[in-house]
């Protein structure tokens, strides 16, 4: 028998089945529309309000109609119209109910949902849609589930009834949820499910009376995907995320983590964004540390703002802050890892002009160190003015700033601090080299407080004291180039540098050290013209700095090798040590120090570091890291050495302090990798020891397991957390193991990652290599 194509009668039946399908702003025009390919997301196309103006196909092998009663289409029926299809065995109009009946292996497909069903039905008179016995697929949300019953009402509503909803591919339900009620939004990108519970290769794992889940990555507000652990640290965790799309600028990440052996702690995630300002609020809290009961309730939180105003004003916040010194030690927290030694409260808002700038800064410390008390910032007023070229090439520049210095401990003394520092800067330069001399005048005035206090705590300190010093810098380097004859294709750059800075001895013992510390004293820092940070401490110099770097760079301009080397010579030894503390035996010459990088066909990247003393002919200080990576596989070796009497030179810490955290310095090796097996599993893993205390300090192994639709971690860790005697090789080591196993569902706007180990590691991955492009 011919094919029946649209006809009349067609055209009516076609009409009442689609109905309630039509939902777009603009009417086609062209009766030929091909259908569209199947499960493609077409949720943007126009169609017309009104489906009866779409043109409508249907084919049938029969057809069979009785006057007034109804009209049937059988054998493989399509009836096509727009963006919609629908195929069936059979389509009966029926008359007397206004109702339209598809039947046996209906498929549905509108262009925003697919859908295979034994019965769907379209009642004329409440214009809706029916599907009894369906598995069905989101094709513009990536879900798919089953249901005893769907109903369709408007442009792109659908409630399931007594059934699922999961992301996983076709014939895997590694995951799901399952539902009494499930109601789709397609244009809002939602789902809500009523009495839902979550299955987990059939068998449940927990319930939740009412959860909103959002059905696309793009943002919206609802329950995100739970993650499961099982851990020797926290028991069992649990963590239910539940997005919170506020406003297209700002939105709000809740997180409620259940730890079987702390107990419940709330998790919070504000970001914003405006014409003038970015910024974050998190939080986190626990009431009730179970763990640790003696710790009462435990909490975090850190704002951090960055805001610009009519191009001149800037405002910048970042204030964090924890319970107790022990909070990243103890609980895994993404506002900072147990490696923090402090945390920042700084505020400054700033104004600038084309030639100057202020700003006034108000900081404090949070030291998580007991009995530590740091000085406060209260405030910082900074003037500053520019002006280049104000004779020829001649430029000057005007550095002031008045500091008032705070603190809690009775020990030290308050102080208010002014410095003016003017500079003129001669700055001269071709294609081949730079040279530029500066002078500066260093006036700084000091009002301490030091009523009351104890000398032998702080030193011989005045109250009020006027420090004046100038400053001489003369700065030149060349870059020679050349073909290498030893490589083929490559060229080589020489870049010597030479450095004379002159600073002359003043007496400071009678000004104490607010917020000055001994900057690193590498390859780079050999053409400083300060040795201290902050003014506090200006270090004499009667010096010459010299050095050079040699390049290597491939036919594509890319830099394949860089060795950099040094040296100062000392023209006063008494400007050798930054500390004042003479040495008979110590030469005019400061360490060698090297710096080396390497890429080796963007596979292998080396970085090496080291400071050889020709006074004690040995190397105080250095560092080393190979790494070989092929995508995202790789394996990294690093080294670190620094001798204890390089330590206590720098006058970094107490004698006391020093000896509750190192015997004979640093001396530790470090191996990390990671590799992605197949395209599934990924194995990773870090291992850290110290071969002077011959002891781990600690390691990581981890194996993680991705799907399309869920992830499993299982992860083992080792941290050395104290010593016994309270001092670093003395008595037993305490440590902390911790095992943990994670599993979480992805998809749906959910995450698609495992989550990171508890505080990751102390010692942070860091590539190996910094080369020019």
């Amino acid at each position: 028998m011919s094919r029946f194509s649209r006809t009349y009668l067609a055209a009516s039946i076609g009409a009442a089945l689609l109905a309630s399908y039509a939902h777009a702003e603009e009417t086609s025009k062209n009766s030929g529309q091909p259908m569209p390919p199947a499960e493609q997301c077409s949720v943007d196309t126009a169609q017309s309000s009104d489906s009866n103006q779409e043109p409508i196909n249907i084919e049938a092998d029969s057809l069979e109609a009785i006057n007034g009663q109804r009209a049937t289409y059988k054998g493989d029926v399509v009836v096509i119209q727009g963006n919609k299809t629908i195929t069936a065995d059979s389509v009966t109009l029926h008359q007397d109910d206004n109702v339209v009946v598809a039947e046996g292996n209906v498929t549905l497909d509108d262009g925003q949902f697919n859908a295979v069903s034994d019965k769907i039905t379209n009642d004329l008179n409440k214009d809706e849609i029916t599907a009894e016995n369906t598995q069905y697929k989101m094709l513009c949300g990536g879900g798919r589930g089953d249901a005893v019953y769907i109903s369709k009402t408007g442009k792109s509503m659908y409630q399931i009834s007594d059934g699922s909803i999961t992301t996983c591919p076709e014939d895997d339900n590694s995951w799901r949820f399952l539902a009494d009620d499930i109601k789709v939004d397609q244009e809002k990108e939602t789902a809500t499910l009523y009495g839902s519970r979550v299955e987990v290769k059939d068998v449940p794992i927990f319930y939740m009376p009412y959860m909103t889940l959002p059905t696309s990555n793009k943002r919206k507000t609802g329950v995100l995907f739970p993650s499961l652990s099982l851990g020797s640290k926290n028991g069992l965790e649990l963590q239910i995320p539940v997005y919170w799309n506020l406003a297209p600028n700002y939105d709000l990440l809740t997180t409620f983590h259940y730890m079987q052996s702390r107990g419940l702690q709330l998790k919070g995630d504000f970001r914003y964004l405006t014409g003038t300002s970015n910024g974050n609020f998190k939080a986190e809290y626990l009431a009730d540390d179970q763990k640790y009961p003696e710790k009462d309730q435990r909490w975090a939180f850190q704002y951090k703002n960055s805001s610009n105003f009519n191009q001149h004003w800037k405002l910048d916040l970042d204030y964090s802050q924890v319970s107790d010194n022990d909070y990243f030690q103890d609980i895994d927290s993404s506002i900072g890892s147990r490696s923090e030694g402090q945390l920042s409260q700084k505020g400054t808002v700033a104004y600038r002009d084309e030639f100057w700038d202020a700003a006034l800064t108000v900081q404090d410390f949070q030291i998580l160190v007991d009995d530590t008390k740091p000085y406060q910032l209260m405030p910082q007023f900074e003037f500053n003015y520019y002006r280049p070229e104000i004779y020829r090439h001649l430029n000057f520049d005007f550095i002031s700033h008045v500091s008032r210095f705070e603190t809690a401990d009775e020990t030290k003394p308050s102080a208010t601090r002014l410095h003016l520092e003017p500079g003129v800067i001669l700055p001269l330069s071709n294609t081949w080299g730079t040279w530029t001399t500066e002078a500066r005048y260093m006036l700084t005035q000091y009002n301490q407080e030091i009523d009351g206090l104890n000398t032998t705590d702080v030193g011989p300190l005045e109250e009020r004291v006027t420090r004046a010093l100038p400053e001489f810098r003369t700065h030149a380097g060349m870059v020679f180039e050349r073909d290498t004859a030893l490589f083929s294709g490559y060229t080589q750059t020489l870049e010597p540098q030479v450095q004379y800075l002159y600073v002359p001895e003043v007496d400071q013992s009678n000004i104490f050290n607010y917020d000055t510390t001994l900057l690193q004293t590498d390859y780079y820092g050999l053409f400083r013209s300060r040795r201290f940070s902050g003014v506090d401490k200006i270090a004499a110099a009667n010096q010459i700095s010299y050095g050079a770097t040699s390049r290597f760079y491939d036919g594509g301009q890319k830099e394949r090798l860089a060795i950099s080397f040094g040296q100062i010579y000392y023209l006063d030894p008494a400007s050798k040590n930054p500390n004042n503390v003479s040495d008979a035996d110590s030469s005019n010459y400061s360490s060698w120090a090297i710096e080396t990088d390497f890429n080796y066909d963007d596979r292998v990247f080396y970085h090496g570091g080291i400071q050889y003393d020709i006074d004690s002919s040995s190397v105080s200080l250095a560092n080393s890291a190979i790494e070989y990576r092929v995508d995202d596989d790789f394996i990294q070796a690093n080294y670190r050495y620094v001798t204890k009497e390089y330590i206590e030179s720098i006058n970094a810490y107490s004698n006391d302090e020093l000896s509750k955290l190192t015997r004979n310095g640093i001396n530790q090796v470090g191996l990390m990798g990671g590799y992605q097996i197949n395209q599934n599993w990924i194995a990773t893993g870090q291992y850290y020891y110290d071969m002077t205390e011959r002891v781990s300090i600690e390691w990581l192994a981890k194996l993680e397991y991705h799907s399309d639709c869920w992830y499993f971690g299982l992860d083992y860790s080792r941290q050395l957390r104290s010593w016994e005697s309270g001092i670093v090789g003395i008595g037993g080591a305490n440590f902390e193991d911790n095992v943990r196993f994670s599993f979480g569902i992805t998809g749906l706007g959910g995450s698609s990652k495992a989550p990171e180990p508890p505080n990751g590691n102390a010692l942070k991955y860091g590539r190996p290599f910094i080369l020019n492009e």
